[in-house]
């Protein structure tokens, strides 16, 4: 579709210590969403990085506000018409309680992992106002814009496949780290090395022509 388009929305950068980047060095990771500028209301992807004292002392987060965020993008929260989270970690569901009343989707392995485990702040997802729209698989939200699950990272991280006049961008959040580490699946799949996720087939059927992450500024390419 040509009129669909998407933009990013910096939300500032986190320190990921040593002990979480297998390099034994801490490595400094952006913290970004997407906006999908679609005829049928403005969606957008992750919503930046919640507080939480203990997140703050283990992860050294430096916020842009959401506000902030999407006045630099070029667009006002009262402009979102929906949400989609990657996942439901602090760093991508933050600012979902400045949203309220705004459909947010996300996959229902997802929520329940996020309202049990220790690993999610529970306040985050079920806040005053929330509208959870809860999937089971994929879904299609707006014509072409589309939902897929990427189970990995968490239970029900998913993914968001949107048509564009220009081809095919694919929002992989954190599917992977980073694009490098796409690439090397990628390539590992076409060598037959490795355990490449079972979904990717999926993703590179769909013939993208750039996939975007949620921690890295780089983007994939075929």
């Amino acid at each position: 579709m040509t009129d669909i388009t998407v933009r990013r929305v910096d939300y500032g950068y986190f320190v990921r210590p040593a002990e979480e980047t297998g390099t034994g060095a801490p490595r400094v990771e952006p913290a970004l969403g997407y906006l999908i500028d679609h005829p049928g209301g403005m969606i957008l992807v992750d919503t930046g990085m919640g507080h939480d004292p203990g997140v703050d002392a283990h992860y050294r987060p430096r916020r842009v506000p959401l506000q902030a965020a999407l006045t630099a993008a070029g667009t006002r929260t009262n402009e979102i018409s929906y949400v989609v989270n990657c996942h439901l970690h602090f760093d991508h569901c933050g600012g979902n309680a400045e949203l309220p009343g705004v459909p947010v989707f996300a996959q229902r392995a997802e929520l329940a992992v996020a309202r049990s485990s220790e690993q999610y702040l529970p306040g985050l997802v079920d806040h005053p106002g929330a509208v959870l729209q809860e999937l089971d698989g994929d879904a299609e939200i707006c014509p072409g814009v589309l939902i897929v699950p990427t189970p990995g990272h968490t239970p029900g991280h998913q993914s968001v496949v949107v048509t564009t006049g220009d081809g095919t961008v694919i929002v992989a959040g954190q599917s992977h780290d980073h694009a490098t580490a796409f690439t090397s699946d990628v390539l590992g799949r076409r060598a037959g090395v490795g355990l490449p996720p079972a979904w990717l087939d999926r993703l590179l059927a769909l013939d993208p022509r750039q996939v975007l992450f949620a921690h890295d500024n780089a983007i994939w390419t075929p």
